[in-house]
């Protein structure tokens, strides 16, 4: 059996780009948004039988027209998987380009310290590497919608903690790496409550 659905939004496509017309054209004469007639022409949702009857006037058609099977329209396919994976494998590509540049920066200050004061400053690369965290968890947070997101939290607390020791190294305050067992405890429970929630 054809689904009615398919059938009516068939026959809209068909009576509208016949006339010419837009999907916000046809929108304004029915007081409807074009989301609304994208939905039908999708086959998403029918339009209501008053509805239906303002466009069989509009088109000079029976409703009888509307509901019979012409030209019949179906639904575009869906994306492949294999597409989808193309384009996680462009956003890696992206994320890995902009950690790359980070590191690049932090070998070229390297680079001006040596070259400028004769010293070898390895502080920069442990200054880098909270940028490259920071970096990792604002994209992770954009295209992955932020699942493990409090591991990368987690990353970034440590390598501050590092950039820290290191930066005071001739005190020896290994003692700072103990905050890293509060923070874990933090993000554990953080991570009960997010669940809890959803």
């Amino acid at each position: 059996m054809v689904d009615l659905k398919l059938i009516i939004a068939s026959n809209i496509i068909k009576l509208r780009t016949d006339a010419g017309m837009t999907q916000s054209e046809l929108g304004a004469k029915l007081n409807y948004s074009d989301k609304s007639i994208s939905k039908w022409e999708r086959a998403e949702s029918l339009p209501d039988a008053n509805v239906l009857r303002q466009m069989g006037e509009i088109f000079g058609v029976s409703m009888d027209y509307l509901f019979n099977t012409h030209d019949e329209w179906t639904p575009p396919p869906e994306p492949k998987t294999e597409d989808l994976e193309k384009v996680r494998f462009n956003l890696k590509a992206v994320e890995a380009v902009a950690l790359c540049g980070i590191a690049t920066f932090a070998f070229f200050l390297f680079i001006l310290f040596w070259i400028v004061l004769d010293a070898f400053v390895w502080i920069v690369f442990f200054a880098a590497l909270p940028i490259a965290v920071l970096t990792h968890l604002v994209l992770n947070s954009v295209w992955n919608k932020g699942r493990g997101n409090l591991l990368i939290i987690g990353a970034f607390i440590f390598s501050i903690l590092l950039l820290v020791y290191f930066a005071f190294l001739e005190f020896n305050i290994w003692q700072i790496f103990l905050l890293m067992l509060p923070t874990a405890l933090i993000l554990f429970f953080v991570s009960k409550i997010r669940k809890k929630l959803h």
